[in-house]
């Protein structure tokens, strides 16, 4: 792909009303897809709890407002749920899925007690210490058979072995950033992590890896807090097969007091600004992109 015609998309969560970082964020897409490139927007509605469908219509209401309309229909993920599961079953297939039987309770008890190994992944999360990938497969198979609530986990250490064994054109894994060039990844500090719930069928990690390669994205723009997933997500195209995009990280909108634009911190919705009376334009100014139409 050349630079005028990056296949770029923006995938915000129907959890709340467009706001200004959302708007930074998909600018970035747009203003880098080039004049031949393609912009799409995807929902990431995965999580039923939080996920609304009025929230869903009305980003696209207002996206469509700013003059950002999707190349393509919307991709809806929890729609897509069959292919999310093709996708676990052949990663099981391969062996590089286990059932984790932890709670968070019994995970934070372990972690304190380990006295070496880091306890924290690059995402702030909690690091898994791995106990369920030692259980016998007769005792998985007797929480499984007593239907004891699981999750699906990533085993790190089979996975990265698998891709340095069976897909060395993929080995090392890397990534190429546009402005940084070519970014060594190091997704084994994530640990064990999690690849579906009983909540929520598929995680984050999976669904958007799946979704980006389904759709051919070929650029992918995203926030700087984004940086550290990208390394995870390397190690699921290499297992999966699926073709590597080249990524975007844009600097985060935040407050006067430093603090990141979000729906949590109250971040201003777009449809308050426009009955405010700002214009699209003003919107676009304010989040860093003026003149984007000409």
């Amino acid at each position: 792909m050349t630079e005028s015609s990056w296949v770029t998309r923006f995938a915000p969560s129907p959890t709340g009303f467009l706001h200004l970082g959302h708007v930074a964020s998909a600018l970035a897409g747009w203003t880098h897809k080039g004049p031949q490139g393609i912009w799409l927007v995807r929902m990431e509605d995965i999580d039923p709890q939080r996920c609304r469908e009025s929230y869903a219509i009305a980003l696209v209401e207002d996206l469509e407002w700013l003059g950002l309309r999707s190349a393509r229909p919307v991709l809806r993920q929890s729609a897509n749920m069959a292919a999310y599961r093709a996708t676990l079953e052949h990663l099981d297939q391969m062996g590089v899925l286990y059932p984790c039987f932890c709670t968070r309770s019994d995970i934070a008890r372990e972690s304190a007690g380990m006295m070496s190994a880091p306890h924290a992944a690059p995402d702030g999360s909690l690091r898994y210490p791995g106990t369920c990938r030692h259980l016998s497969p007769e005792a998985r198979a007797a929480a499984l058979a007593e239907g004891k609530p699981h999750v699906l986990r990533l085993d790190m250490a089979r996975a990265l072995e698998l891709v340095r064994t069976q897909a060395p054109t993929a080995w090392p894994l890397t990534y190429t950033d546009l402005e940084r060039g070519t970014v060594s990844c190091q997704p084994e500090l994530f640990g064990d992590v999690v690849l579906a719930r009983r909540d929520v069928p598929a995680s984050y990690h999976l669904c958007v890896t799946h979704d980006d390669a389904a759709q051919g994205v070929t650029l992918v723009t995203r926030g700087e807090d984004l940086r550290p997933a990208t390394d995870l997500h390397r190690l699921i195209q290499a297992l999966m097969g699926w073709p590597a995009p080249a990524y975007l990280f844009h600097p985060l909108l935040c407050d006067a007091e430093g603090r990141r634009l979000s729906k949590r911190e109250g971040a201003k919705a777009v449809r308050t600004m426009r009955e405010a009376g700002m214009t699209p334009e003003d919107v676009r100014r304010a989040a860093g992109y003026p003149g984007v139409f000409g």
